[in-house]
């Protein structure tokens, strides 16, 4: 049996002094030096802003940065340390507990008191409990930290208020495809932390694809374009799609661009935002914008039932009584998706947003229901009047119960005009106005008859 022979001494410490930076990923080691190197959120930070300024000449404040994954908030929250001259310390909320909070508190209150100020970046500042949150007042107030929040959901409903008004909030926006490509291109370019001086062959068309792929976030198109580097590189002997000469072709990028996903947050203000774009569409009858959000919410991993459940919402709040069958179609729906499952199943929902989108709308039974509602708060428990109960017993009847009723089939055309259905002391109330739209028309012509007719019945009862 050959022995396998030891490795010099001298390897192994070749070994220990390999590249640290080179191990880095190629997002992190293209991360912006400078507010110039940084691509997109130029409403914040293009020359001549109010936050440029007050960050190029180091007179920072506490914030809070809302915004997608990749726009450029921890990045930001670095340069903002590096202009003041402030000693940087980054803590997530998710990894970090009260008493971590605690210990990087007091080490920054040592640190203020020898002279130099904290920046305290802290991602997902929104998992943070009250408890946390609360932890961080009395250090921004008294200068202790300079607090910089980093958060994807709405900070109106995520932070407590009492640090929101202590923070000023800066909306950072998800960066364009341009932007993008241009940062890719730049890390091609550089030599010292990129990608440049390999050899790297890539079209116009196939780095605008990866930006578009990147979906508004620069991070995950470095890395993309990072494997598609390491696909090209040669290395591979032309297996597993790498290109002898260098190249990102398209088949890499089939390659590296399979099953991607859009940004879509199943609890959070993205949800809330698609959810509110599909039925405002359904609701301004444009079935294509209708489809387009229905279909970035199922592509997104909405659950279908849900849609199902909203969808069958807008059948009974927007298009009511102006087209009846639109319910009967949602419940349906409904119905086939729990019965076929996706995809399949999903067609039945599309076919109902179209639907719904299409048809004839009217909120009138939606607006009279609410107008009952607010009239039960304000006149709280009305006794039923007598002629509107019930009789059954003897003594019910010796007590007036059902006295005065009129049988409306035994009226004139089916109806007692000149009897009420209210309590005595509300009088006759109007809460449902159909709309002129669809089936609405004819029950508008047949209701405004109708109380026409009992307004006059009432009068000569009067009389």
């Amino acid at each position: 049996m050959t022995k396998r022979k030891a490795r010099p001494a001298d390897d192994a410490g070749d070994l220990l002094t390999v590249d640290r930076e080179a191990l880095r990923p190629l997002a992190e080691r293209m991360r912006p030096r400078t507010l110039d190197d940084m691509v997109g959120q130029r409403r914040l930070l293009a020359p001549g802003t109010a936050l440029r300024k007050s960050i190029e000449a180091g007179h920072v404040h506490s914030m809070v940065l809302w915004g997608p994954p990749g726009c450029g908030k921890t990045t930001l929250a670095l340069l903002l340390a590096k202009y003041a001259d402030a000693h940087f310390h980054a803590i997530s909320a998710v990894l970090s507990g009260l008493p971590e909070v605690r210990q990087v508190l007091a080490e920054a209150a040592h640190r203020f008191a020898e002279g130099r100020r904290t920046v305290l970046f802290v991602d997902e500042v929104h998992r943070f409990n009250k408890a946390q949150q609360d932890a961080f007042l009395p250090h921004i107030e008294r200068g202790t930290i300079l607090f910089v929040g980093a958060t994807t959901e709405n900070p109106s409903f995520e932070l407590n208020s009492a640090l929101l008004s202590r923070c000023r909030v800066h909306v950072m926006e998800a960066v364009s495809a341009e932007d993008i490509a241009r940062a890719l291109r730049h890390a091609l370019e550089d030599a010292e932390r990129g990608l440049g001086g390999r050899g790297l062959v890539i079209g116009e068309a196939q780095l605008k694809l990866i930006a578009t792929a990147a979906d508004g976030d620069v991070r995950r198109g470095l890395t993309l374009l990072e494997i598609a580097a390491e696909l090209a590189d040669g290395n591979g002997g032309g297996e597993g799609g790498a290109d002898a000469t260098g190249a990102i072709t398209d088949s890499i990028l089939e390659q590296v661009l399979a099953d991607r996903t859009r940004r879509f947050d199943k609890g959070g203000e993205q949800f809330y935002d698609q959810i509110s774009a599909l039925h405002k569409s359904v609701r301004s009858s444009n079935p294509d914008a209708a489809l387009y959000w229905l279909a970035r919410m199922l592509d997104g991993g909405c659950d279908p039932g849900y849609l199902a459940r909203r969808l069958t919402r807008m059948a009974v709040e927007d298009v009511g009584l102006a087209d009846p069958r639109a319910l009967a179609m949602a419940i349906e729906a409904w119905d086939t998706y729990d019965r076929l499952g996706s995809p399949e199943g999903e067609l039945a929902l599309a076919q109902l947003a179209i639907y719904l989108a299409s048809t004839a709308k009217s909120n009138a039974a939606y607006a009279a229901f609410n107008a009952a509602r607010r009239d039960v708060a304000e006149y709280g428990t009305q006794d039923v009047p007598l002629h509107l109960r019930n009789a059954p017993t003897k003594l019910m009847k010796a007590l007036g119960y059902s006295k005065g009723y009129q049988y409306d089939h035994d009226a004139e055309d089916g109806i007692a005009l000149d009897q009420t259905g209210f309590p005595d002391a509300m009088g006759e109330r109007v809460y449902y106005a159909p709309v002129a739209r669809g089936l609405e028309i004819k029950l508008k012509e047949k209701l405004d008859a109708l109380r026409q007719a009992r307004e006059r019945a009432r009068g000569e009862g009067e009389s």
